[in-house]
């Protein structure tokens, strides 16, 4: 394979309870999105609950290419009618990235609602709001 078509950038996934965790970094390109997608179906297909949360920390991820934008939409798309409903982002307040992550994600549609969070711990709390946590004693940026 060429180098060139490589994916750049990286990405970690844990499930704990009805929450998927994903820590993004780095710039990504269209491979690592597709990458990413593929990876995230797989662990939503595991999960044994009917309504989960999605978690994500962006501190460490970079403005990508427009190209991951449609891979993006299609799996927001694919998870929102495979039962999530909340998903918080925990990102820096980087007005850049925020005006990248609102024209990628949708913020509410029907059951769904999506939040930026600068702290961790608000992001968390506002998913056990709605009946989602974390496997007792474990922090969420520990896991992933």
């Amino acid at each position: 394979m060429n180098d060139y078509f490589a994916p750049h950038g990286e990405f970690k996934l844990q499930v704990s309870n009805n929450i998927v965790i994903a820590r993004l970094t780095g710039s990504w390109n269209k491979e690592c999105a597709e990458d990413f997608s593929q990876a995230f179906m797989a662990q939503v297909k595991l999960l044994k609950t009917q309504r989960w949360a999605h978690l994500v920390f962006l501190d460490d991820w970079q403005i990508s290419v427009p190209e991951i934008v449609p891979i993006v939409d299609d799996l927001a798309a694919f998870c929102i009618l495979n039962g999530l409903e909340k998903s918080a982002q925990v990102a820096n307040e980087s007005m850049m990235k925020k005006m990248y992550l609102d024209k990628m994600a949708i913020e509410t549609r029907s059951n769904f609602e999506r939040r930026i969070f600068s702290d961790q711990d608000k992001a968390i709390s506002w998913l056990s709001e709605y009946g989602f946590t974390t496997a007792q004693g474990l922090s969420a940026y520990e896991l992933v």
